[in-house]
Order: C-alpha cells, then sequence, then structure tokens
C-alpha cells in the first residue's frame, strides 16, 4: 500500500511539472483562461498523473506475460481517459475530434511504450554485458 501511495505522488510530481509548464505557454501567449476551466483541466491531469504511478504496478505482476500487462495497462488506461477528457473538454463530443483523439492518444502511448522497451532492452543488455565479464 504504500507502494502504491509512492508511485501516485511520483505521479503527481510529473503533473505539476506538465501543468506547469502548459500554463507556462498559456502565459507566453497571453491565453485568458477561467480559473475554472484550468481548476477542471489540473484536477484530470491530478487524476492521470495518480493513475499512471499507480498502474506501473501492473508491469510488476510476473504471472503476466509483458503482452498481457501492457494489454491490460493500455486498455485500463484509455478507459479512464476518455470519458475524463470528454467531462472536461479536452476532446469535443463529435465524430472527428474524437478519433483524433483516441488516434493520438494511441500514438503517445506507443512512442512511451517504444521508449521504455528500448531503456529497458538496453538495461538488459548491459546487466548481461556485465555478468559475461
Amino acid at each position: 500500500m504504500i507502494d502504491l501511495l509512492r508511485r501516485s505522488l511520483i505521479g503527481l510530481g510529473f503533473t505539476a511539472i506538465f501543468t506547469f509548464t502548459a500554463l507556462t505557454i498559456l502565459k507566453l501567449l497571453n491565453v485568458d483562461a477561467a480559473v475554472s476551466d484550468i481548476w477542471l483541466s489540473m484536477l484530470g491531469s491530478m487524476v492521470m498523473g495518480i493513475y499512471f504511478g499507480a498502474s506501473s504496478k501492473l508491469f510488476e505482476v510476473d504471472q503476466w506475460s509483458p503482452l498481457k500487462q501492457t494489454s491490460i495497462h493500455f486498455l485500463l488506461s484509455i478507459f479512464l481517459w476518455f470519458p475524463l477528457a470528454l467531462y472536461i473538454g479536452w476532446l469535443p463530443f463529435n465524430f472527428i475530434p474524437i478519433v483524433l483523439g483516441v488516434a493520438g492518444f494511441i500514438v503517445v502511448y506507443l512512442i512511451f511504450w517504444f521508449a521504455f522497451y528500448s531503456y529497458f532492452k538496453k538495461l538488459e543488455s548491459e546487466m548481461n554485458n556485465t555478468v559475461k565479464r
């Protein structure tokens, strides 16, 4: 339980960095936004940050194959993000924006998946090279 709390707090930390970056860009572009809109978007970002922090625990279920871990994580992620994005207004409730939003989510998910896959493959290779010495 402590590990889930720690992971959730790490997710909130990433959310804070993301939100600060987004708000900085809006400030530099002189975009005015209502506090209620910023609050709602920040709440959605925090929910996603907590989720992604805690859900990383799924990748530690040794009985599951990497494919099963990734599939379950992806499905849970999109089933949380999609209604949240519609409710908050990140996605307008129209066909084209929904298709583009889901496609964008999938592309971003794949980019992160490939980055983590590459990182862990490199780590695996370095560990194997250390053992061979």
